[in-house]
């Protein structure tokens, strides 16, 4: 993770409220004019409080929690974690009482919780979101929603049958800025969308997850065989304990926890359903430190053409080494704008095209023709396309550039979300099927990258082709 970003999720954890996004148009003079606008997402208010289960304490158990008690009407309820230490901070941070355990079930079991959190490793989110909807929790779980893609099917099935609220965690499907990009894409101001690119680059080693160990771990402490669940058996190792993201049977590497974000905003934008090829390079350049997962992806998606944009190839790259000190943009190209997302900011370039033909006396054939065959393409080019009826030139018009307030949380816009849906109020946009469609793709570029072959995919069935 880089500085920066590390740098925003502290700002944003600590932020008390929803705020506004401010939208700065700048012109061609240097002039800026500001307005004020409404926030995505609005908490509605409730006497009855949602009781959570918080499954899974590690980094994004903390943020997600944190970030879901300031939505108006939740209570946390019970903690579960591996780890006995987390337990003894669930408690120290939440209250003594909080109940804590070991055993996720625990938590389905009890009658007094009513959605749970599930911000466990990648191998764990299927079984424990089934378990949980077939209990009949609400859920709220973290990206990637599996871990492979024939997963995803049952997630889906269960989530259908539940009738309950499931939304995934890649919170900007409910970011400002990016709802902001979106109104643009469908009022047509980009023109029609032909390539996109999006990269998300680190450099250091919290990065690339080598996260912070004790130094003395008593294995004792560590439910290290539940931990394991379905992975292939092995003997405690405390690295891949804490530092799980490293490795392929716990972890979905930079596709699953990076690209999911990128493809969670492009489909949010566009409406899209996801590509039908996808084709990836990788490798592990850098950090060679014990880990299995490649530390630089590149993959570049064919998306087709669809009801709601014209096709387009989408290319995508995390680099964990980058040296030029990480960091990424997303840019929509269309024929007559752009736009680049930061993560919650959002700023669009657009042109207009000139209605007569373009020459010009320099990059252009013009100057390679006799000098009386000049004049008389000048004359005649005046007389058919007059400057009081025809542009001549393209005009770049005025950048528009939307930033959200200082202390703006999209993790909070997305816990409002779900948990206005909870109540019944609202629609989630990240459900099941919108969380696979961004799953399913990042997922098969790790199989392409491993295999070295083009991936084909049927993004209306959401499967393997």
């Amino acid at each position: 993770m880089s500085t920066n970003r590390r740098k925003f999720l502290k700002k944003a954890a600590a932020a008390t409220t929803l705020l506004t996004g401010v939208s700065q148009q700048t012109f061609a003079k240097g002039q800026t004019s500001t307005q004020i606008l409404e926030p995505y997402a609005k908490p509605v208010s409730s006497l009855d409080n949602i009781r959570i289960g918080l499954i899974g304490c590690g980094i994004i158990g903390h943020f997600d929690t944190d970030t879901a008690l300031k939505v108006p009407g939740t209570e946390l309820a019970a903690v579960c974690d591996l780890y006995d230490d987390r337990l003894v901070r669930a408690k120290e941070k939440w209250g003594n009482q909080i109940y804590t355990t070991r055993d996720y079930r625990e938590i389905l079991q009890r009658k007094d919780i009513d959605a749970v959190l599930i911000c466990t490793p990648d191998h764990w989110h299927d079984r424990i979101s089934i378990d949980a909807l077939n209990a009949g929790k609400h859920v709220y779980c973290e990206k990637p929603m599996v871990h492979h893609i024939e997963e995803g099917a049952a997630v889906i099935a269960a989530a259908k049958k539940s009738g309950k609220t499931f939304q995934v965690g890649s919170q900007r499907a409910s970011s400002a800025g990016i709802h902001k990009a979106r109104e643009w894409y469908e009022k047509g101001l980009i023109g029609e969308i032909n390539y996109v690119e999006a990269a998300m680059d680190r450099c250091d080693a919290l990065g690339a997850w080598n996260y912070t160990m004790p130094f003395d771990i008593d294995a004792k402490a560590i439910d290290w065989d539940r931990f394991l669940g379905d992975a292939p058996k092995r003997s405690f190792d405390a690295v891949r304990f804490f530092r799980w993201r490293n490795f392929k049977e716990y972890g979905t590497g930079v596709a699953g926890d990076l690209f999911v974000h990128l493809i969670t905003a492009l489909h949010t934008i566009t409406g899209s359903v996801g590509p039908n090829r996808i084709f990836a390079t990788g490798d592990l350049n850098y950090w060679k430190d014990g880990r299995d997962a490649m530390d630089l992806v590149t993959a570049l998606m064919d998306y087709p053409k669809t009801d709601k944009h014209a096709s387009f190839t989408f290319m995508t790259r995390v680099n964990l080494a980058d040296g030029g000190g990480g960091g990424g943009v997303t840019r929509l190209v269309g024929s007559d704008g752009v736009i680049e997302l930061g993560w919650n900011d959002a700023t669009l370039k657009t042109l207009k095209r000139p209605t007569a033909p373009m020459y010009s006396p320099y990059y252009d054939s013009l100057f390679t023709y006799s000098e009386a065959e000049q004049k008389k393409f000048l004359k005649q080019y005046d007389e058919k396309y007059p400057k009081d009826k025809f542009t001549h030139d393209v005009e770049f018009q005025e950048k528009v550039t939307y930033m959200p307030a200082d202390g703006y949380d999209d993790r909070y816009d997305h816990m409002v979300v779900f948990f206005n849906a909870v109540r019944g109020q609202g629609k989630i946009l990240e459900d099941a099927v919108f969380g696979f469609r961004a799953a399913g793709p990042s997922l098969a570029a790790n199989m392409s990258a491993e295999q070295k072959r083009v991936i084909n995919w049927d993004p209306v069935n959401i499967r393997l082709k």
